[in-house]
């Protein structure tokens, strides 16, 4: 069934063509994606100055737009790329992609600044950032996808890699296939599709986990998880990595002494201080580098 709401279908070449535009404004965008007249934008514009609105609310009050389609004039004035509803199914986790204005979207946005004021700087060494946790539950996935899809919003090229060999769900929080991914290049296999662009997110990259091998550990301890990762960073602007719960065993503290550096999460009434501060004591212990410690809520 076709339809006139730009946030339920991709945009058209003529669309795209205003939106890379700078001097491109939220009416213009409307104006293209919605084909409003002269007299309609002249409209909306008395309307927001004799009520005090911003352009995009008097569009809407005067029922010329709704919010969807305000939201993505919005990121494409700004050109903040976010996941368009309707044109793939991406999980509600993805808060960053799917409400990029949204109050949990925010938060990730502070700590991607955070990040990049005190830890992806030219001063200190380029290292892959693994995010681990006391335990499987704890929120790993949904926290490193949501910071990858932060950091790629800026227009640095991200890759988010699934290296829970134990339990991944990457595959399944981007709706994109599993059948080879780390596991078959630490295995040896030469595959073609292991890294997936993100069509709705150009900047955004996934390596899934692939097949659930039954050594994991053994995987990972392999020089050539160490090669794969340094060759990423050489490929890639950041490289953020899903890990396995630390009682799974071993393998999130040799997954970070890989990547060099880790971020220690935690899950609010569940996960113990003492239980996270062990972590992130063991982990500087072998070298690691620790990029922070934060509580999640999720």
């Amino acid at each position: 069934m076709s339809t006139n709401n730009p946030a339920d279908r991709a945009p058209s070449e003529g669309e795209l063509a205003l939106s890379t535009s700078a001097d491109s404004s939220i009416g213009d965008v409307l104006r293209r994606s919605k084909g409003l007249t002269d007299e309609q934008i002249e409209q909306i514009v008395l309307y927001q100055r004799a009520n005090n609105l911003r352009f995009g609310e008097s569009a809407v009050a005067l029922n010329f737009a709704n919010n969807d389609e305000v939201l993505w004039a919005l990121s494409q004035q700004f050109h903040y790329p976010y996941a368009i509803k309707g044109e793939r199914e991406l999980s509600e986790e993805l808060r960053a992609a799917i409400d990029p204005f949204g109050e949990q979207s925010e938060v990730f946005r502070d700590l991607r600044s955070q990040l990049l004021t005190d830890f992806f700087t030219p001063d200190k060494p380029k290292a892959a950032l693994a995010i681990v946790s006391p335990d499987s539950g704890d929120g790993k996935t949904f926290f490193s996808a949501n910071l990858a899809v932060v950091l790629s919003q800026l227009g640095a090229k991200t890759l988010l890699v699934d290296a829970n060999l134990r339990t991944p769900r990457q595959h399944e929080v981007f709706k994109i296939r599993n059948d080879v991914g780390l596991s078959s290049i630490l295995m040896g296999r030469e595959e073609s599709h292991v890294i997936h662009q993100i069509s709705d997110l150009p900047s955004l990259f996934v390596m899934p986990a692939g097949t659930v091998p039954p050594n994991p550990l053994e995987l990972v301890q392999r020089p050539a998880f160490g090669l794969l990762i340094n060759d990423l960073l050489n490929k890639f602007d950041h490289v953020v990595v899903d890990t396995p719960g630390a009682t799974n065993g071993s393998d999130s503290r040799v997954i970070a002494a890989k990547c060099g550096a880790a971020l220690v999460i935690g899950r609010r009434n569940r996960t113990k201080m003492d239980g996270l501060e062990k972590l992130g004591m063991g982990m500087a212990r072998s070298g690691i580098r620790l990029a922070g410690m934060v509580i999640n809520e999720h």
